[in-house]
């Protein structure tokens, strides 16, 4: 018999001062079951950090064609396709040539030698963002996954915080990849 996905609820308050958007999100997110909890928290910062009504988490690991989130306009044209972890560069060729946006927030202890390999490949890439985050930060989202969990998001002046009910993390990123915007 095939495991199930684990699902997790998140009542996602985001209080983005920097795009001016605050709103209240309740979140259902299954966790495929080779999926961690590391993974999973990622993907919910990923979903605080681009937060707006049309942001929708993708099918998950099993889905090879999907981002891990994405937001799609009323004609269904990927606007903004997101990936966490370490994708390998022909997926995000392909991403990046069917949507507006790239965003990979790549994290775990083999982002150094993965950016090592890729960065070349990836500077050719129009519309693509890469930022990283540290183990010991990703390990600390991770500690806060619970099935039913409550999150407040804070951005302001380029600084995020998560808050949960007894943690409070502030989330610092290296910026590995930066595509000048379009505006």
């Amino acid at each position: 018999m095939a495991l199930r996905s684990t699902i997790f609820k998140a009542e996602v308050q985001v209080s983005d001062v920097d795009r001016g958007y605050y709103a209240a999100h309740a979140l259902t997110i299954a966790r495929h079951p080779s999926e961690t909890d590391e993974r999973l928290m990622v993907r919910l910062l990923a979903f605080c950090l681009h937060a707006s009504a049309r942001l929708e988490f993708g099918r998950g690991i099993s889905a090879d064609e999907e981002a891990d989130l994405w937001e799609r306009d009323d004609t269904g044209a990927i606007l903004l396709w997101i990936e966490v972890g370490m994708p390998d560069e022909r997926a995000l060729r392909k991403a990046c040539g069917r949507s507006d946006a790239v965003e990979v927030l790549a994290y775990g202890r083999g982002v150094d030698p993965w950016w090592r390999g890729i960065e070349r490949d990836l500077a050719r890439l129009p519309k693509l963002r890469v930022r990283s985050l540290a183990p010991a930060l990703t390990q600390a989202l991770a500690a806060m996954a619970q099935k039913s969990m409550h999150i407040d998001c804070t951005i302001q002046d380029g600084a995020v915080w998560i808050s949960g009910e007894e943690e409070r993390i502030e989330i610092a990123f290296t910026t590995l990849l930066e595509r000048p915007s379009a505006d």
